[in-house]
């Protein structure tokens, strides 16, 4: 970047929380009508962005987040379809960055690629960035992911990524997925779990890692300030302990996507009632969340 080109203030300090009432696109009742645009898009702030992907593309309908700093932006994942003619990600990313670089012109800007882990309705659309110019892309697999944050040789370390005076603060979080990882976003206060935590069905792969994942993250919210711990679904209702089926395409009644460090702690005292090392297997239904552990 040239010395003349205008810096970003990103707040260092203590975040501001900002009202998250967002109307998401949930579907509709017939796929074949629906209407609403292939990736939602909302303006979180000028510098970050929430995408949702149509219920009526792919029911998972995964949220994806878009983050700008001064040298480079960062999308962490990329959603649940391939296809770029029926998820054009690498357009609308392409027309964000754009429209940022207008108000904020720079030469060289760079896009980095991060996942949340490596599921595959959170990498598929990875191959429509491959080929984008100043583009880096990590792959979700444990090797690759844990090997470009430096977890392989220190899983404990809380690695950073710079995108130019925004630095995330990034954690190894198995237990749902063995190359799962967290972020935290210091300028939002966003803590940006993956499918760790959402409302939703928590399936945990591994138990013991799941609950030392949950104890790191209540520790580290604790010397951190979060204003909205966001995951990557909503699969619940706003009745409490009630979710919608697998394949759900038409979510109307869903509650908000963000959650709060206490409920963090309430996932933690869901995993002690259920008890047992490895867990008791099953679904285990409380009001904000579902834990389905090994056949649940």
């Amino acid at each position: 970047m040239g010395g003349s080109e205008a810096q970003v203030e990103f707040v260092s300090e203590a975040p501001e929380p900002r009202l998250l009432a967002v109307d998401w696109i949930h579907g509709s009742p017939s796929a074949k009508h629906n209407t609403d645009p292939d990736i939602q898009v909302h303006a979180y702030d000028e510098h970050t962005f929430i995408l949702r992907q149509n219920m009526a593309v792919n029911y998972e309908a995964p949220f994806l987040f878009l983050i700008f700093g001064n040298s480079r932006a960062v999308l962490i994942d990329t959603g649940a379809t391939e296809s770029a003619q029926f998820l054009p990600l690498r357009r609308v990313v392409d027309d964000l960055i754009g429209r940022w670089l207008a108000q904020h012109p720079r030469d060289d800007y760079a896009l980095l690629v991060l996942h949340t882990h490596g599921h595959g309705d959170h990498i598929a659309a990875d191959a429509q960035f491959t080929d984008r110019p100043r583009t880096t892309v990590v792959r979700a697999d444990r090797n690759s992911a844990w090997g470009y944050f430096g977890f392989a040789d220190d899983p404990d370390r809380v690695a950073r990524v710079d995108l130019g005076g925004r630095e995330l603060e990034c954690l190894a979080t198995p237990g749902h997925h063995e190359a799962a990882i967290t972020y935290y976003d210091p300028h939002t206060g966003f803590l940006l779990t993956g499918d760790t935590v959402y409302p939703g069905r928590l399936y945990v792969e591994d138990w013991h890692a799941f609950g030392r994942t949950v104890d790191r993250l209540i520790a580290f919210t604790d010397t951190r300030p979060v204003t909205h711990v966001l995951g990557c679904h909503i699969e619940m209702t706003n009745e409490p302990g009630v979710d919608y089926p697998v394949r759900t395409t038409y979510q109307p009644d869903e509650p908000p996507l963000q959650m709060t460090v206490s409920q963090l702690r309430s996932i933690r005292e869901a995993m002690d009632e259920i008890g047992g090392r490895p867990g008791r297997p099953g679904r285990h239904v409380f009001p904000g969340f579902i834990i389905c552990n090994g056949d649940g």
